[in-house]
């Protein structure tokens, strides 16, 4: 079958009289015209929904505010500083719409205000979605089922969701299918009429969708493949566009390293499982595979936490598609335009990578849907022949399948965009109140630590440290090991800068994973209603900082100290090559405590540990005492090794209390780096601190 006669088989007929004309019309204002209303009518239902419960604009996720923030400083001057006067930082998701946005806060979109062209470009953008799905689809499987795409697109809550958001994801989303389509295009045409000014136009969508976000290089790539594998005229000039085009892959990475001195961004540092200290080897592979499976059993399926906004049990039907995709490429012998929405549809399994995806109603997601809902207008046609091949009327199931799926989709909206509103309802009231009250309330040289830095930071107007680590520089690597690397690398900063400690913090106190630096609490906000936020209750606190350092040394003393490794400070790890042996996220612990005397000790170390593998730094030839912290259940023992050889047992166990037992290394065993190995039988156990000491 040709390309020419999939096109011209639609079933027009098959539609009722008065949409007739739609389906055959061909000027790009009438057929605009039907999208451009639907588009206004969502964009006001949506905004209308959010300013009725807020009285103002109100971003449905506390990250807009992150891109807000880094809007402002483009306008000001200071362009990736979190702050003025702050180091660089890749705290934003996307790096392009900050610089969209900041000629906006310039004009005086300020405040609240930087929601409107937030807004506007987004639904602006979900129209463009729309319409490049319909384009795309028009000639894989006609225009019926490409008019079933279009308005797949528009019904589908997600992108309605989104586009309210405040965020980049859908002028991301447009980015990357039209980045896709005008690629599809350009292999479709007869080398003589590839003309620069289309090939230059490819380039820049190119740039655009890496630079909107980090999974666009993937688009920049197919870009590249499709300028390098259809060349016009002229090899020279092909292999240029392809260049072109390739370097955007790497523009991120390039960008972020010339201001931060970091190719890797701070949300990568933070979320991507690889470089995670706890997804290595298998570990990083069945992390993957969850993810994965999550992701076409669940979330492809409308289960859980997808069930806002797709069908249940439309992960077969889904999949489906795909398949329809490739069997219309091969028999309109589109192949390069089958191969794009595939490429498209595919990356979606690309935030598998993170830690997890299920952040922000899966926005990391979202942006690839367009590829999806491709593939369903596709398997429409497919069905659509398959049933005319029996009787020519039946055609018509293409147009009446893809109702059917608009259907499905559009009658999840109300819910959605109902949650539009409770969502922003939740920032305003949470975030934003508090960022509202620390301006009023805090004084004008308070830094602030945050869990969440979008809201609060932008209206405070006040430093703040992100113990995330997304808007300040090198904390997500400490965040990520977990909140004992926290604690003990802000005893560092307390030595070193104390300075940059927060004087106050702002946060939802379970994330923290420990309240030994709060100090009396100030203020909260309770938001019981909303499942967009962090928490119920984020409260403020004054730091109280007095606990740092008082684990640093052995409350059963004595002795010249030669060497000390502190469990879970990762610079003293590294300075001793700490085995983490399998340790696991969430295994770690700050013990606030006493020691024997009363006197009140604070400790981070890492639980569950059945076996200890490191390098003590000791004097060669000379014995050494050995003091370690540790808390095990009764019974427990624990054997000691130097350098392979058994040099003593613990009794650990004491009541479940936290203890400190002794051990000696031999002279004849001790050296500049001695190996030390502990094996703990009789239960886990919980591990603080080593010491040596001379003698």
């Amino acid at each position: 079958m040709t390309a020419r006669r999939i096109e011209t088989e639609s079933p027009v007929r098959a539609w009722p009289k008065g949409l007739q004309w739609l389906a055959a019309a061909r000027h790009p204002a009438l057929r605009a015209a039907p999208l451009a209303f639907a588009v206004a009518l969502l964009a006001q239902r949506s905004i209308s929904g959010v300013l009725a419960r807020l009285g103002h604009p109100g971003a449905t996720l506390d990250d807009a505010y992150i891109h807000f923030q880094y809007a402002r400083a483009i306008a000001e001057g200071h362009p990736m500083q979190f702050q003025a006067g702050a180091p660089p930082t890749s705290g934003a998701t996307s790096l392009l719409w900050p610089v969209i946005l900041a000629p906006f806060w310039l004009l005086g979109a300020r405040d609240e205000a930087i929601l409107w062209p937030a807004w506007g470009l987004s639904f602006v953008a979900l129209g463009g979605l729309a319409w490049e799905a319909a384009q795309w689809t028009d000639r894989l499987a006609g225009r019926t089922a490409g008019i079933g795409a279009g308005a797949m697109t528009l019904a589908f809550g997600g992108f309605a969701w989104c586009a309210s958001s405040g965020m980049e994801v859908v002028v991301f989303a447009w980015s990357i299918a039209r980045a896709s389509r005008r690629a599809s295009d350009w292999a479709e045409l007869p080398p003589a009429q590839r003309r620069p000014t289309r090939a230059a136009e490819l380039v820049g969508l190119a740039w655009a969708a890496a630079l909107l976000r980090p999974e666009g290089a993937l688009t920049a790539l197919f870009v590249a493949v499709v300028l390098a594998g259809c060349p016009p005229v002229g090899s020279w000039r092909a292999r240029g566009w392809a260049l072109a085009a390739a370097t955007a892959v790497m523009a991120t990475p390039l960008i972020l390293f010339l201001f931060t001195g970091s190719p890797r961004s701070a949300t990568a540092e933070a979320k991507l499982l690889p470089g995670n200290p706890y997804a290595v080897g298998p570990a990083l592979f069945v992390a993957v595979r969850e993810n994965m499976r999550v992701l076409v059993g669940r979330l492809l399926d409308g289960d859980a936490w997808s069930a806002e906004f797709l069908p249940r049990g439309g992960a077969p039907v889904a999949m489906a598609g795909l398949g329809a995709v490739a069997i219309l490429g091969l028999r309109t012998g589109r192949r390069w335009r089958a191969a794009g929405v595939l490429l498209l549809a595919l990356t979606m399994f690309a935030p598998c990578f993170y830690v997890t995806f299920l952040w922000n109603r899966l926005r990391y997601l979202w942006p690839f849907a367009t590829g999806w809902l491709v593939g369903l207008a596709c398997l429409a046609r497919v069905v659509g022949d398959a049933a005319g091949s029996i009787r020519s009327r039946w055609r018509a199931a293409t147009g009446l399948l893809c109702g059917a799926f608009v259907g499905l989709f559009a009658s999840k909206l109300d819910g959605v965009l109902e949650d539009v509103a409770l969502s922003a309802s939740g920032i305003d009231r949470q975030q934003v109140a508090l960022g509202r009250w620390a301006k009023e309330s805090l004084p004008v040289g308070a830094r602030i630590g945050l869990n969440d830095t979008g809201a609060i930071a932008y209206f405070s107007e006040r430093r703040t440290f992100d113990v995330v680590g997304l808007t300040t520089r090198s904390e997500a690597r400490y965040w990520v090991a977990g909140p004992a690397s926290r604690f003990e690398h802000y005893e560092r900063l307390a030595a070193a800068r104390p300075s940059v400690l927060p004087t106050h913090f702002i946060v939802y106190p379970e994330w923290m994973g420990f309240d030994s630096v709060f100090g009396a609490p100030l203020h909260e906000a309770t938001v019981t209603d909303s499942t967009i936020l962090g928490g119920q209750t984020m409260r403020v606190y004054e730091a109280d900082w007095s606990p740092l350092g008082s684990g640093e040394h052995p409350w059963t003393g004595g002795g010249e100290e030669i060497d000390a490794l502190d469990v879970a400070d990762l610079e003293s790890e590294r300075d001793h090559a700490y085995d983490l042996l399998g340790a696991r996220d969430g295994e770690q612990v700050v013990r606030d405590g006493e020691a024997p005397d009363g006197v009140r000790v604070c400790d981070g170390g890492r639980a569950n540990r059945v076996r200890e593998r490191f390098v003590a730094r000791l004097r060669p030839g000379s014995a050494a005492r050995g003091m370690v912290r540790l808390e095990a259940p009764p019974g427990a023992i624990v054997h000691v090794l130097a350098d392979g050889r058994p040099i003593g047992e613990l009794d650990a166990g004491f009541g479940g209390r936290w203890v400190e037992r002794g051990f000696t290394v031999p002279a004849h065993l001790a050296r500049s780096k001695t190996p030390i190995e502990l094996s703990i039988t009789g239960g886990p156990a919980t591990v603080f601190h080593y010491w040596f000491t001379s003698g």
